[in-house]
């Protein structure tokens, strides 16, 4: 019997293509370098024909089609997707025809059931469909996806947020969410139930290797070395500790007031965040998330039954499983700092946010942009409208 390859040679092999004619479907999970391949695919859409592969969706990330397929409502505030989202998006993967095709979501890996997952897989192409599921260690999830739930709406600090994922049974609140995403085992296996375990690719990214995964999808999907590049993207950065624990202050005065949601989603995760993440760019100042030694060694030890159940799977594993055991040294920064947020990064936030107010108003006829406006009448207008909805609710 020839000796097996060590994870090590795996991770540095490149893979043979998949089939010509595969819908290649990967379904992250979130926090997995999802943002970064999409970014990267959708960049690529008009050169990829050329070696006969498609990227059929109209945009980075067709969240709205997955979501309903999903049978998921949209983030806190924002319009409810429909079947028809789905519909579109699966007429747009049929046009490709014969080609061999790679579609991205991480809201994929939120499907709730095996009949989802059978509606899934069979209208976007049944038997042609390979599952790509890619893995990071959980202690480098979790930060980032407390802050990403802080972007949501969440009001629970990090530290009592863990206890409730890693000590408090049965670990769903209060996102339940987090570990049907990130039960990386069962994830892989509600999806090796229904199309088998020799059509399900699990990636292990290697987070030393900065373009790794970008190579990985290339030798999938029989494209040239290189082709994929990373597109920037500001609006996906993660939130330092002070602009998290800002933005988790406001949740609870929001919710303490009884505002709509849908203020929530225009004025704050759309106004202020988003126009303070894409100002301003974290410095070697600013604190970042840490994540305490319990709650490390918890996620070290999950990753290692995750690592053993998946490759006991039968599945094709790509890189070092032992990667999602492993317990990262702390970085330089972690000594307690007190986080603080700069002037400037505050003044953003706050522009950000009569910025959306403003904005709201310019369809109507007549109207000014925000840059026409000035400062003490924006500031007006910001607060007629805010107390027109305030007595309407």
């Amino acid at each position: 019997m020839p000796a097996q390859r060590s994870p090590q040679t795996a991770q540095t092999a490149r893979p043979a293509p998949l089939p010509a004619g595969t819908r290649l479907l990967h379904i992250g999970p979130h926090k997995t370098g999802t943002t970064s391949i999409q970014g990267a695919l959708f960049g690529a859409k008009e050169t990829m024909p050329a070696y006969g592969v498609e990227f059929p969706a109209a945009s980075r990330h067709p969240m709205q089609a997955v979501l309903a397929a999903c049978s998921r409502g949209g983030m806190i505030g924002d319009t409810t997707p429909t079947e028809r989202h789905w519909q579109q998006f699966v007429e747009q993967v049929a046009a490709g025809g014969r080609k061999t095709s790679v579609i991205s979501s991480e809201f994929f890996a939120d499907a709730p059931d095996d009949a989802t997952i059978e509606r899934v897989v069979e209208q976007l192409g049944g038997a042609r469909v390979h599952v790509l599921v890619t893995l990071r260690p959980l202690a480098k999830i979790m930060p980032s996806q407390w802050q990403q739930y802080v972007q949501n709406g969440l009001r629970m600090g990090y530290e009592e947020w863990l206890e409730h994922m890693l000590r408090k049974a049965p670990y769903e609140k209060p996102n339940p969410s987090f570990w049907r995403r990130h039960r990386h085992d069962r994830l892989v296996e509600r999806w090796v139930r229904v199309v088998g375990a020799d059509r399900v690719t699990v990636v292990v990214v290697d987070d030393r290797d900065r373009e790794g995964l970008m190579r990985t999808f290339e030798a999938l999907l029989g494209l040239p070395d290189k082709l994929l590049q990373p597109v920037p993207d500001t609006a996906n950065r993660s939130l330092t500790l002070a602009e998290t624990e800002m933005l988790r202050n406001l949740n609870k005065e929001f919710r303490g007031n009884g505002l709509p949601d849908e203020l929530y989603s225009k004025l704050i995760r759309n106004g202020a965040v988003m126009h303070m993440k894409n100002a301003c760019s974290p410095t070697s100042r600013d604190v970042k998330i840490s994540t305490p030694g319990w709650a490390v060694e918890a996620a070290a030890g999950i990753g290692a039954e995750m690592a053993e159940r998946i490759t006991a799977m039968g599945v094709r594993v790509l890189g070092d499983p032992a990667l999602l055991s492993a317990v990262p040294k702390p970085a330089a920064s972690d000594g307690g700092e007190e986080p603080r947020m700069a002037p400037e990064v505050a003044a953003q936030a706050l522009y950000g946010a009569l910025a959306a107010v403003a904005e709201a108003g310019a369809g109507r006829p007549g109207a000014r942009g925000v840059h026409q406006t000035s400062s003490r009448e924006l500031v007006r207008v910001l607060g007629h409208r805010c107390l027109k909805r305030l007595r309407r609710h």
